[in-house]
């Protein structure tokens, strides 16, 4: 099941000399997205969303655009050819910070075939000040014991559970910095190696389903 809002969230960040921003944020999506791919938890084209706030003005962009890119062509250079692009079409000013993401469908096991599953991750990168920050979101359970629904899912969750940690620890070595589960959302709770499901005072499996997705896309409703 997809969720509306993320069912869980990691994020990596570390301190470092920033000579070139948009180089950095966009060496950081690169080597986050490629080891996603390594693992096969993404597939496909994502869409990049780029942005270039001019600083000391938050509502200022120097720079933003969108660009498609495919998991499975994704050269090695292709951080710095964008960076140089992008500081080509640059408008006048001094920059501030930079954002990237990109938004995948995520490959998931089920029945032993790989199935695709559109909007399933969505990859972040940010780099501010001497600081660069990569943040992973997923809007998926088949990485948790009992789907969204609160119905148990043994065979899904022992196929994929593993290979969401193994990213985890992946993307943990190559950002050199420690996996950092973000705060509980309304579907799950992130730790360092997967995400865990919420349950009722008679311990069963809850149905944040019904309590949180339905009302919000009913609330979203025209």
């Amino acid at each position: 099941m997809i969720a509306t809002t993320p069912v869980g969230r990691w994020t990596w960040g570390r301190e470092t000399q920033l000579e070139d921003k948009i180089a950095a944020c966009l060496h950081e999506l690169q080597t986050a997205y490629t080891v996603l791919t390594r693992k096969e938890l993404i597939y496909g084209k994502s869409k990049l969303s780029l942005s270039i706030h001019e600083a000391g003005k938050s509502n200022s962009y120097l720079f933003r655009g969108d660009l498609d890119l495919d998991a499975a062509s994704f050269p090695p250079s292709l951080a710095q050819l964008l960076a140089d692009q992008v500081e080509a079409a640059l408008r006048p000013g001094e920059i501030g910070s930079v954002y990237a993401n990109a938004k995948s469908a995520g490959s998931v096991v089920r029945s032993d075939n790989h199935a695709h599953e559109e909007g399933s991750f969505l990859l972040g990168t940010s780099a501010v000040l001497d600081y660069v920050s990569t943040d992973l979101a997923t809007f998926s359970d088949a990485w948790m014991p009992y789907d969204l629904k609160g119905r148990a899912q043994p065979t899904v969750h022992s196929a994929n559970a593993p290979r969401l940690s193994a990213a985890l620890r992946d993307l943990s070595e190559a950002l050199h910095s420690e996996t950092d589960p973000d705060d509980p959302t309304h579907f799950g709770k992130p730790t360092e190696f997967g995400v865990d499901n919420y349950f009722d005072h008679d311990g069963t499996a809850s149905d944040v389903w019904s309590s949180f997705e339905i009302p919000y896309r009913y609330s979203k409703s025209p």
